[in-house]
């Protein structure tokens, strides 16, 4: 034994053994490892994690410590009231690892939906990756809650929210929500993650943004996805469309501008409801990948629309820079320019460092004519 290896003491050997079991078993880690075709392979190298309100670091053996009125450990902390203007910490996971699944649920109004805002850093840069309204965040427009499923998001009757995209990071990961709306709101929320090895250098970090215009401007393309200048992989948008006029409003197209393109785009589209997968028109039609959730007139008699589209089997990659809008058409005896209200919560990777996203629209702009609930018959 050297001299060094004789000043260990038992406790620092076993310490010492202990980081070297973890260090072998995050070397294990596999980024490509099948967790959904292959549940019985054991050896995916990972440890499982989750963060709530009744164990908010994570942290092994920590769950569950708070006392209600049955005794400690008895539902002590699964909920806490929101009040307006305040922001709570989600998570503040070190790395390396992988999120894996979000489930939420809060105030089931439109406006909240609208109001409360999740935000989402990777690596300790310093502005957020992920900025978007929790509805919109969660797979529906409008704030308008439709219970569906889809390869992305599935939301239940009641506002149960998950989302299902694996978000790898390598140092951390941290969550803030925050109301910004009048009233206070109930928040219960659990985040599933892994520990695991170090992701491949250019693994993409999820980034999400909000936009909306109301209305969009004639003969200037909505875009779903601004300027980026850095590699990247579009997975797709939950589009809302309030239809300002009876007229069939989707005959715009959707163009993909990546890697040089100027004035035309290597990827064009051939109708609206042709992107998301469907024919003549929209139909209330939820799939995995692609279809609409939503297709319903409001106590206004407003049209309003929720769709996505998710490129997951079929992937849009770029190298160096992307741009992706869709258009605004209308067909009345003809095509025609139109102007409708458009939102657009849109989903990519992009390893970092990566730029900031494009301002939010504030509250007001978030939550001006949403949906209302037509009085039932």
């Amino acid at each position: 034994m050297t001299r060094t290896g004789r000043c260990f003491t038992r406790a620092g050997a076993a310490a010492l053994a202990a980081l070297v079991a973890l260090g072998a078993t995050l070397a294990m880690a596999d980024p490509s490892v099948d967790l959904i075709d292959k549940p019985y392979n054991l050896d995916t190298g990972m440890t499982s994690r989750s963060i709530s309100f009744e164990n908010p670091t994570g942290e092994p053996g920590q769950g569950g410590k708070a006392a209600s009125n049955l005794g400690p450990g008895r539902k002590g902390s699964p909920s806490r009231t929101i009040k307006p203007g305040e922001t709570v910490d989600l998570c503040n996971i070190q790395g390396p690892g992988c999120i894996r699944h979000v489930w939420m649920t809060t105030a089931r109004e439109p406006d909240a939906l609208r109001s409360l805002v999740i935000r989402g850093w990777w690596e300790g840069q310093e502005h957020p990756s992920i900025e978007c309204p929790v509805g919109d965040f969660f797979g529906f427009a409008h704030g308008k809650v439709m219970p569906y499923q889809s390869a992305v998001h599935s939301v239940g009757a009641a506002a149960g929210m998950n989302l299902w995209l694996p978000m790898p990071f390598d140092k951390r990961a941290k969550f803030t929500f925050t109301n910004e709306g009048k009233k206070a709101v109930p928040l219960y929320y659990q985040i599933d993650y892994t520990v695991e090895a170090p992701h491949p250098e250019h693994t993409g970090m999820l980034h999400v943004l909000f936009r909306r215009e109301n209305p969009t401007t004639p003969k200037q393309d909505f875009e779903l996805l601004p300027l980026r200048k850095n590699m990247g992989r579009f997975i797709g948008s939950v589009m809302g469309i309030r239809s300002l006029d009876d007229d069939w409003w989707g005959e715009g197209e959707v163009k993909v501008y990546m890697d040089g393109d100027k004035e035309l785009p290597t990827i064009c589209g051939t109708g609206s409801e042709d992107y998301i997968g469907l024919s003549w028109g929209t139909q209330q039609t939820p799939f995995m990948y692609n279809g609409c959730s939503l297709d319903q007139k409001d106590a206004g008699g407003k049209t309003f629309v929720s769709m996505y589209r998710w490129h997951l089997p079929d992937p849009i990659v770029w190298l160096k820079e992307a741009r992706i809008t869709i258009q605004q058409i209308a067909y009345n005896k003809g095509l025609q320019e139109t102007q409708d209200d458009w939102s657009c919560a849109t989903f990519w990777y992009e390893p970092l460092p990566s730029a900031a996203l494009p301002k939010m629209p504030d509250v007001a702009a978030r939550t001006a004519d949403l949906w209302k609930e037509p009085e039932k018959k």
